[in-house]
C-alpha cells in the first residue's frame, strides 16, 4: 500500500471510530470511545484487502495518555478513607488477583489461549490499562480486549439490580455531585504532556516493562500524592481520544482465525467471568466482616471492573463512595503494577 493510500485509508478509519464513538456515547453504553475504536477496526481489519497498522507514536502516545488519566485517580484525601482498615482492605485485594490468576487458568482449558492471554483476560479491574499493556507483555490484546470488556458490560448491566435487589441500595438517595474544582483544559493538557514526557523518559531509565503506560502512570500518580498536580486531569476529549486510538489497535489486528477462536471460547469465557463475579461478591461480604463497612459499600468495592459505573452507583445509591473509591483505585494499582510479573512468570511456563 502506497503512502498516499495508507495515511487516506487511516484517515477513514479514524472518522468512522469518531461516528461510532458518538453513537455509543448516545446510548450510554460503557467505554464508549475504546468500544467504537475496537469495533472499527474490527469490521476495517476482516473486510480489508491489506493490513493497516497505527503509526508507533500514536499508541505510545494513547497509552501514555491513558497512564495519567489512571494516575490521576490517586489522591490522598481518598485514600485516607482507608484508615486503620487498609490490611484487610489490601488482603481482600490480593484475593481478589489470586481469583483473577485461578480464572485464567480456568479459561486456558479453552485450546488456543496462552497462559498470559487467559490471567490477563481475567484480571479483575484496570480493564483499559491491561489492555493496552497486552500485547507488549506477550498477550494475545483481541482475546484480552473481548474477555474484558464483555465483564465490563455485565458488570454494568447488573450491577445497579443487585445493589437495589440484593444489597438494598436506594436509588435517588445519594447527593449531587460536587464541582471538584479543576483546572481548566489548557493546565491539564500541560499537565498530560509533561507526565507523558518524564513518565516516558523516567521508565525507559529504569528499565520498566511498558513504559508508555507505566511511567506516565507513576509521575501521575506522585504529583497527584504530593498535591503538585494542583487537581489538573486529562482533558476529557483527549482521553477519548487515546481510547479510540487503544480500541482501533487492537480492532485492526483482527482476522477471522481468531475471530474464531474467540468465538469459540466465549462459553467458556461466560461461566468463568460469572464466577469471578460471584466470586468477588463473597470477598466483600468479607471486607465487610472485617472493616464493618456496610454490605453495600464493600459490594460496590469489590466490584470486578466498571469503575466509574460503580462510582454511579455508589453516588446515587447512598453508599460511601470515598470508601468505594479508595478501595477500587488500590486494586487497580495492584493489578496493573503486578501484570508485568504475572506476564513474565507465566511465560516461562508451557500453554496447553
Amino acid at each position: 500500500m502506497d503512502g498516499a493510500r495508507r495515511w487516506g485509508d487511516l484517515a477513514a478509519v479514524l472518522a468512522g471510530a469518531v461516528v461510532a464513538t458518538v453513537v455509543l456515547g448516545a446510548l450510554d453504553l460503557p467505554s464508549a470511545a475504546l468500544f467504537g475504536g475496537l469495533l472499527v477496526g474490527l469490521a476495517r481489519g476482516l473486510a480489508g484487502s491489506s493490513r493497516l497498522v497505527l503509526p508507533r507514536p500514536g499508541i505510545m502516545a494513547a497509552q501514555a495518555t491513558l497512564g495519567v488519566s489512571i494516575g490521576s485517580l490517586v489522591d490522598l484525601d481518598t485514600l485516607a478513607a482507608l484508615g486503620a482498615d487498609w490490611l484487610p482492605v489490601l488482603l481482600v485485594v490480593l484475593g481478589t488477583l489470586g481469583l483473577s490468576l485461578a480464572a485464567g487458568l480456568l479459561l486456558r482449558l479453552q485450546p488456543g489461549i496462552s497462559p498470559v492471554t487467559g490471567a490477563f483476560a481475567m484480571i479483575a479491574g484496570g480493564a483499559s490499562g491491561i489492555t493496552a499493556m497486552a500485547r507488549d507483555l506477550g498477550a494475545d490484546d483481541r482475546m484480552v480486549a473481548v474477555l474484558q470488556y464483555l465483564r465490563v458490560l455485565l458488570i454494568v448491566l447488573l450491577m445497579p439490580v443487585a445493589a437495589t435487589a440484593v444489597y438494598g441500595a436506594s436509588p435517588g438517595s445519594g447527593g449531587a455531585p460536587a464541582d471538584d474544582g479543576t483546572p481548566g483544559w489548557p493546565v491539564g493538557l500541560l499537565f498530560t504532556a509533561g507526565c507523558a514526557v518524564a513518565g516516558v523518559l523516567l521508565a525507559r531509565l529504569l528499565r520498566v516493562p511498558v513504559p508508555a503506560l507505566l511511567g506516565p502512570l507513576t509521575v501521575a500518580a506522585g504529583l497527584d500524592l504530593t498535591s503538585l498536580s494542583g487537581g489538573a486531569e486529562v482533558p476529557a476529549l483527549l482521553g477519548s481520544a487515546a481510547f479510540v486510538v487503544i480500541g482501533l489497535n487492537v480492532g485492526l489486528n483482527f482476522d477471522r482465525t481468531s475471530l474464531r477462536t474467540i468465538g469459540r471460547a466465549l462459553p467458556l469465557a461466560l461461566a468463568v467471568i460469572a464466577g469471578v463475579v460471584l466470586a468477588s461478591a463473597g470477598l466483600g461480604l468479607v471486607l465487610s466482616a472485617a472493616t464493618g463497612a456496610s454490605r453495600l459499600d464493600a459490594y460496590l468495592a469489590t466490584t470486578p471492573g466498571g469503575l466509574y459505573a460503580v462510582l454511579a452507583t455508589a453516588t446515587d445509591g447512598g453508599a460511601d463512595a470515598t470508601f468505594v473509591l479508595a478501595v477500587q483505585v488500590l486494586r487497580l494499582f495492584v493489578m496493573l503494577g503486578a501484570a508485568p510479573l504475572i506476564a513474565r512468570v507465566l511465560r516461562r511456563r508451557p500453554s496447553t
